[in-house]
């Protein structure tokens, strides 16, 4: 089995300065030695039909679905959540083991 991912998309509250947040989830993923990536982006291409006003994903990588589980129950996730909740009008949340489709070039 390969890495496990986390991934969140979500749509912002008006008025949510998405810098403070992406702040944040900068400095969550720093204290949680679990997490093996972070990376997060804000749609630019997409068209408002299929993105159903979705405007930010945060992808994060875990090396199995054991360390997942850490950082899900880690006091700092659990605390930021509860700040990240509140800031988003929308989501759409996806927890899955990966599957390789084609091997990054050497």
């Amino acid at each position: 089995m390969g890495e496990f991912k986390h991934l969140v998309i979500v749509k912002f509250k008006e008025g949510v300065v998405e810098e403070d947040i992406v702040k944040g989830m900068k400095k969550l993923v720093s204290e949680i030695d679990a997490v093996k990536s972070f990376e997060w982006g804000q749609d630019v291409e997409g068209q408002e039909m299929l993105r159903q006003g979705f405007t930010h994903a945060f992808l994060l990588t875990f090396n199995k679905k054991e360390d997942y589980t850490t950082f899900a129950s880690h006091p700092s996730h659990v605390e930021f959540s509860a700040t990240f909740s509140a800031a988003i009008e929308k989501i759409v949340l996806l927890d899955f083991p990966t599957v390789l489709g084609k091997a990054p070039a050497a």
